[in-house]
């Protein structure tokens, strides 16, 4: 008889999320989380996450740590001898900071100080594609019913006139929409949903960045088509499908065209 199965504790989950889970363990969590939608969909947004968080700033993990936190010399002072064990610890510590999280801390930083681009527009808005598409209960502040309501109250936070596409001739329902920290102040976001379960989201703000055409942005779970028009950027997300995403970033590409949204 099987042994029956013992409780999932929160730092396996977190384990489960960062692949450092036993194989042992495994199984049993993941057949644990089939029975628990809740759970199952908080991991799934941590998953979301941390593959944002890695799409972003992995390459600076791989970046060799300054000269200037070298252990070899920060066991040293100026004369050239040994410092006491004490100095080394802390120089361990610093060489862990450097190449662990405090690499991506520090990235953070440096992207906020650095020129806002659409490269980072479209970084944002897949990060809050990755983090509301897996909501179940609460996936937007407004629900698609209510879509004259969201429009004005959107159009009066983003200071211009929003004008949420049609996407039923796709398959698509809207769902909603939230309001979102932009680059440049608020921005919003419209999600929409298919009957085979498949989400989109179409995320707009005003940006300063220079106007181009559409641009296609591969992830390996989830993609987006981006481009920037009169003073605003647009970025649809969605699975990574590049002949549906597409499809789905012309179609409303030609009705904000053809809406003619003007910025102020």
């Amino acid at each position: 008889m099987n042994e029956p199965m013992s409780p999932v504790r929160e730092e396996e989950l977190h384990a489960l999320v960062d692949g450092e889970l036993p194989d042992d363990r495994r199984e049993a969590v993941t057949a644990w989380l089939s029975e628990h939608p809740e759970q199952a969909a908080l991991v799934a947004a941590w998953q979301a996450q941390a593959e944002a968080v890695r799409a972003r700033y992995g390459a600076v993990a791989e970046e060799p740590v300054p000269a200037r936190f070298n252990l070899d010399a920060l066991m040293r002072d100026g004369g050239g001898s040994r410092r006491p064990w004490w100095t080394f610890a802390a120089a361990a510590v610093i060489a862990a900071f450097m190449v662990g999280g405090g690499a991506g801390w520090m990235a953070r930083g440096a992207t906020a100080a650095a020129p806002i681009s659409s490269g980072s527009i479209t970084a944002d808005a897949l990060e809050a594609h990755q983090l509301y598409v897996v909501e179940v209960r609460h996936p937007v502040e407004v629900p698609g019913s209510e879509r004259d309501h969201m429009t004005q109250w959107l159009s009066k936070r983003l200071g211009y006139a929003q004008r949420i596409p049609e996407l039923q001739s796709l398959g698509l329902k809207l769902v909603g929409g939230r309001l979102l920290p932009g680059p440049t102040g608020a921005a919003a976001m419209y999600m929409y949903e298919g009957d085979s379960g498949e989400r989109f989201t179409l995320y707009c703000a005003k940006t300063t960045t220079p106007e181009s055409a559409l641009r296609f942005r591969e992830g390996s779970r989830y993609a987006a088509v981006s481009w920037v028009d009169d003073k605003a950027a647009y970025v649809v997300s969605g699975p990574a499908d590049r002949a549906r995403l597409e499809q789905v970033g012309k179609a409303i590409y030609e009705q904000i065209d053809k809406g003619n949204w003007k910025k102020s």
